[in-house]
């Protein structure tokens, strides 16, 4: 355990929660456990585990001392206190309808029904890959960073495409970076390039757009989601600096001028579409 492991695990917020846990084993850097996961993933592009896998295997050097300036401020407090579990928030469709139309939440509950996701589910996709849980804010940080993906998609306008997964990574990179997030977003950008020989679409141009939007944006993580849920969209995309993606919408005109279906693109090379952060 290095000295500054040592501190972290002395540091708590106003409740007593421990920041990093004595029993939390310090993050490896395990490149070759990543290229594995990737090989797998893709082969399955429904193995939505090896991207969580991945991401534990190339932990960013900074990323504790992130999360300590998160969850220890003020901000952090507030957060914990009101939006403790994500998923209970974003799965009560409910409720969410009740907030008023061309709100963020109508449009989350639109993309989520479409698509046949839950919050939920892609809790259970983490949980596959065994690791093990602490009750430290580190936990807290994770678990908002991954439940957070599917909201990336709504405010960016980026669809579950193979296209838009790899933006959507390369948009949460510039928020919270892991190199992670650059291979998979990089590879499977270079992989779709690939399989779409010919193609004048600006595929590169595209998730370095979605770059470009999430460093300038403010962390979504930082944010108050349930106070952003209630407010109408457009609104919310102004104040967080989010874009339209206009490389990706020309990637997609382009594709269908060329008769290329972009949603069934990588249809015979079992490529990774299904990307989800963690």
């Amino acid at each position: 355990m290095t000295a500054t492991n040592r501190n972290y695990r002395n540091m708590f917020a106003e409740d007593g929660t421990v920041l990093l846990h004595p029993d939390r084993p310090q993050a490896e850097y395990r490149p070759l456990r990543a290229i594995r996961n990737f090989q797998m993933l893709m082969k399955d592009k429904e193995d939505t585990a090896a991207v969580f896998r991945i991401f534990e295997s190339l932990p960013s050097k900074d990323f504790i001392a992130r999360i300590a300036d998160l969850t220890l401020s003020e901000r952090g407090t507030y957060l914990r206190q009101t939006e403790l579990s994500l998923p209970e928030i974003l799965d009560d469709h409910a409720a969410l309808r009740r907030t008023p139309k061309g709100s963020l939440a109508h449009a989350y509950c639109d993309f989520m029904e479409a698509e046949g996701l839950t919050a939920a589910g892609l809790v259970a996709e983490s949980e596959r890959t065994g690791r093990p849980r602490f009750p430290d804010l580190v936990e807290w940080y994770f678990n908002r960073s991954r439940d957070t993906h599917d909201l990336f998609h709504v405010l960016t306008g980026y669809g579950r495409d193979a296209l838009g997964e790899a933006s959507v990574l390369l948009f949460t990179h510039g928020q919270s970076p892991s190199q992670g997030h650059l291979l998979i977003g990089y590879a499977g950008a270079a992989n779709i390039k690939k399989m779409a020989k010919g193609t004048k679409a600006p595929v590169f141009g595209a998730v370095r757009e979605a770059h470009r939007i999430g460093k300038g944006a403010p962390p979504l993580i930082a944010q108050p989601i349930r106070q952003l849920l209630e407010r109408p969209l457009e609104d919310v995309r102004a104040e967080l600096r989010i874009p339209k993606p206009q490389q990706y919408r020309e990637c997609h005109r382009i594709w269908q001028a060329e008769g290329i279906d972009p949603h069934n693109l990588l249809a015979r090379s079992n490529a990774p579409q299904e990307l989800a952060a963690a």
